[in-house]
């Protein structure tokens, strides 16, 4: 017999998870009705604020403003290492086949976000509050970040389209040599296109979700793996994509900080909720009359 990744649930309907499920309330079409609603807010939120929220001069000057901010407290620490980084990296042969992270970049954030959602749900549901309200909660307050903080990512600093930095500065702009590698090197897609300058709020920078997402993918599945060498590979997720979104152009290492902060904020109330929840469930079956 040949085992699995991830430990398998029984078929019955007597199984532990479903029973778990059950005694926890947790029926999928409602979950699927708290992920719409949710995207909803982060919709108006994206379309509000940032790039997305305006084009204007004024949103690109105060997300570059914030950008010398973050790059000063990096300097300060002598720790400005993207530009170098990234030169380093696109000087490999194939230019390390950065077209491939372009595409890591832009699909693993949800996809991998997804699948783990949806095996915790089915495999271990009695974590599944816990977890659940942590991506709630941390993704809730990177949305205030974005908000509040609007940052221009590197690529953006040596960029000459409407969002980058050197657009209303030419030909006195401050060059960073900094590539913005979606535009070199392509991708699935371009956040500089009609259609995904829309939906996209090029300024949502700090905190990274890329690194609060990746990081909960971590916890959440590792302890659901069985082979070692599948435990270490995902536990190597977050460190991949911090990798990623720095050779990429699209965060500074302060961003990276922040999401990790937002999914410690986010783990503490978020199993502080489900505990709360789970007194409440306890304390009104205990008051109910028994058969």
């Amino acid at each position: 017999m040949t085992s699995t990744a991830i430990d398998q649930e029984p078929g019955s309907d007597d199984s532990p998870a479903v029973a778990a499920r059950r005694r926890l309330g947790l029926r999928w079409w409602k979950e699927l009705l708290y992920v719409a609603a949710f995207y909803g807010i982060y919709s108006i939120v994206r379309n509000t604020f940032g790039s997305a929220g305006s084009t204007s001069q004024l949103a690109s000057e105060t997300a570059y403003g914030h950008a010398l901010d973050v790059i000063k407290i990096e300097r300060f620490f002598h720790l400005f290492v993207e530009p170098p980084l990234q030169s380093w990296y696109l000087s490999l042969p194939g230019n390390g086949l950065i077209r491939g992270w372009n595409i890591y970049y832009g699909t693993a954030h949800f996809v991998v976000t997804i699948v783990a959602l949806v095996v915790l749900f089915r495999r271990d549901p009695t974590r599944y509050p816990t977890w659940r309200n942590t991506l709630a909660i941390m993704t809730a307050i990177a949305l205030v970040g974005f908000a509040s903080f609007s940052l221009m990512p590197p690529r953006l600093l040596d960029n000459t389209s409407e969002y980058g930095a050197c657009f209303h500065r030419q030909p006195a702009c401050h060059h960073f040599d900094l590539n913005d590698t979606l535009e070199s090197y392509g991708g699935l897609w371009s956040f500089d296109s009609g259609a995904m300058s829309k939906v996209s709020n090029q300024y949502a920078a700090m905190p990274s979700l890329h690194t609060g997402w990746s990081t909960w993918c971590a916890f959440v599945l590792v302890p659901m793996i069985r082979r070692r060498r599948w435990k270490i590979l995902m536990a190597m997720y977050p460190v991949a994509t911090v990798f990623g979104i720095m050779i990429t152009g699209n965060h500074y290492w302060l961003d990276a900080i922040g999401g990790l902060i937002v999914f410690g904020v986010g783990y503490l109330l978020g199993s502080w909720l489900a505990a709360f929840n789970e007194r409440r469930r306890e304390a009104r079956l205990a008051m109910a009359p028994t058969a």
